[in-house]
């Protein structure tokens, strides 16, 4: 029964995209509603909370003092997590985290480090002795599709509110987190001929394969993950890469710059 309820779903999502429509109306370049909010866990030294029409992720930041790494020893270090929990999914399971949440954490990642969101010369305390660790924890609270966008915009937005706790250890006064970008993250899904963003459940179960995209402010590209098996055009990944950037910066300008100018 649930083989037969899966074809007629796909069947009716690849109707409707022959005659250019979406199961909610959308286009295939519109995002459902978003909506971001920020300082939202008090023990946190960042936080931001994005609800991605019914998807809901969470993104707390800590900091503490450790040791550079022996290459890097006037930087700082970033370490990210994401926890696909139980209760955003009966698809998702309790215990270590999976294979999908690793590499989902690592896009999340990628999309920072390779963006140079963070200043992390500036998480130097002490040269080649102490510098400040950026922990950042993802958790999906409800899985409705495209959670890694909405990771990815609730990771900045968390990082563009941290404050970072120089009063704990006696080094002065606390400072803002020294951001330089504003990475954010696209998700297109391919359902037969056609390209998408921000895919619903039900869309991500029939598309054929999904790429992420993470572009920077000045629309270079930071990131990059497909997942899937079906192959993408050179002409496909070209008009991919200038959808994400497009609707990144859309994005950028509605949920993060503002951010920015409050600090």
């Amino acid at each position: 029964m649930s083989e037969i309820i899966a074809t007629l779903k796909k069947d009716y999502i690849y109707n409707l995209m022959i005659k250019e429509k979406r199961q909610d109306g959308r286009s295939f370049k519109d995002f459902r509603d978003i909506k971001v909010e920020t300082n939202v866990i008090s023990k946190a030294e960042g936080s931001a909370k994005v609800t991605l029409g019914n998807t809901q992720v969470l993104v707390g930041v800590k900091l503490q003092t450790g040791t550079p790494f022996p290459d890097s020893q006037d930087e700082g270090v970033i370490i990210t997590n994401l926890e696909l929990n139980p209760i955003a999914s009966p698809e998702f399971e309790p215990g270590p985290p999976r294979e999908e949440a690793i590499e989902m954490a690592r896009v999340v990642d990628r999309g920072i480090r390779e963006s140079g969101a963070i200043d992390i010369k500036k998480l130097c305390i002490t040269v080649g002795e102490s510098v400040w660790i950026v922990f950042i924890d993802v958790h999906i609270l409800n899985d409705d599709g495209n959670i890694i966008d909405a990771s990815c915009l609730a990771a900045i937005a968390a990082l563009m509110t941290t404050m970072v706790p120089n009063e704990q250890q006696g080094l002065g006064e606390n400072v803002p987190l020294a951001m330089k970008e504003m990475p954010v993250g696209i998700t297109l899904a391919k359902i037969g001929s056609k390209l998408m963003v921000d895919p619903s459940l039900d869309e991500e179960a029939v598309c054929e394969t999904k790429l992420t995209i993470v572009s920077s402010s000045d629309g270079s590209v930071a990131g990059m993950q497909k997942m899937g098996p079906a192959p993408l055009s050179e002409e496909e990944l070209f008009e991919a890469i200038n959808m994400a950037i497009e609707k990144a910066a859309e994005l950028r300008s509605l949920y993060l710059e503002g951010l920015a100018k409050s600090e």
